[in-house]
């Protein structure tokens, strides 16, 4: 049978190649619902798991409760059977005790047809091996990986900060009252005149013992040193991120269409950057005359 000339083979595997690349797009973003459907699903059945426990553990302190109020009403009666007026008040105490306790029994109680502890730790496990086993199957591709890459390094910037914050006011703190404590001390030394057990000796051995218990944390956390190094860090993380929005610096070279190889060396640097803030954060940890961290922070 002789070829057709308006047949063009080229053209048809394109359009079959184009139609498989929409059809797997569309498997994809499908199993991406997927997986955001079970998250979500999880997570609620967590939270179900979560109040339920709460509820019960509630719902058994309240009995303790009433049982020992209980007790102690007859305990009470029993023993102050004489004298009406004394055993009455407890007993008041303790039935008023004892009402509140159930009314808590009453409101923490599952209602009829409700699941058990147990229906619904299964249901939470099925849901989390049904999640487990479809995230398995799915595997985003590297571009994918690398762009959400992208998107989680603001999360990271922030969070090195936020830590820097917070060791840099403890730190300040501390050696706010050491200097404080330090100029008080000489001080009240200088106002004692007696032997005795006087508010000035109290007050020294109370202001030696904050001075030295905030210098040994403040020497033992290395509050100053992480808060540096942590800034650092999270600004050379910056860096790199206006580098690549920016193409400028390591990427400036790269044209439009050499993303995917300036997020793969974006990547790359980030980790580099990542990797060393966690050997200094070690090397914090160890003792002094084990090892020192790279990189000198500023003098205090």
């Amino acid at each position: 049978m002789p070829r057709d000339l308006d047949d063009d083979a080229s053209s048809r595997m394109n359009e079959a190649y184009e139609q498989l690349s929409d059809e797997q797009r569309q498997a994809a973003a499908a199993e991406r619902s997927k997986l955001r459907e079970l998250r979500h699903e999880v997570k609620q059945a967590e939270w179900k798991l979560a109040h339920r426990t709460k509820a019960v553990r509630i719902g058994l302190m309240a009995l303790i409760v009433a049982g020992g109020a209980l007790l102690t009403g007859l305990g009470w009666t029993v023993l102050a059977w004489g004298s009406p007026a004394t055993f009455l008040r407890i007993d008041i105490i303790c039935g008023t005790l004892i009402l509140i306790a159930a009314t808590v029994v009453l409101v923490t109680v599952p209602r009829r047809g409700a699941l058990g502890l147990a229906d619904m730790e299964n249901a939470r496990d099925t849901k989390r091996e049904e999640l487990r086993f479809l995230s398995s199957l799915y595997y985003p591709t590297l571009k994918e990986r690398r762009s959400l890459y992208r998107e989680d390094v603001a999360g990271v910037i922030e969070q090195h900060r936020a830590d820097s914050r917070k060791y840099r006011l403890v730190h300040n703190a501390l050696q706010n009252l050491i200097m404080i404590g330090s100029a008080a001390t000489t001080t009240v030394a200088a106002l004692d005149t007696g032997g005795k057990l006087t508010w000035q000796n109290v007050t020294i051995v109370a202001i030696g013992f904050t001075v030295t218990l905030s210098a040994a944390f403040t020497g033992y956390y290395k509050y100053r040193e992480r808060s540096y190094f942590l800034l650092q860090t999270a600004d050379a993380i910056e860096e790199e991120a206006n580098a690549v929005t920016l193409g400028i610096g390591p990427y400036k070279n790269f044209g439009p269409d050499q993303e995917q190889q300036a997020l793969k060396l974006f990547t790359q640097r980030v980790e580099d950057h990542r990797n060393e803030q966690r050997r200094r954060q070690q090397q914090l940890d160890q003792p002094a005359d084990q090892g020192q961290p790279t990189g000198a922070s500023p003098s205090a």
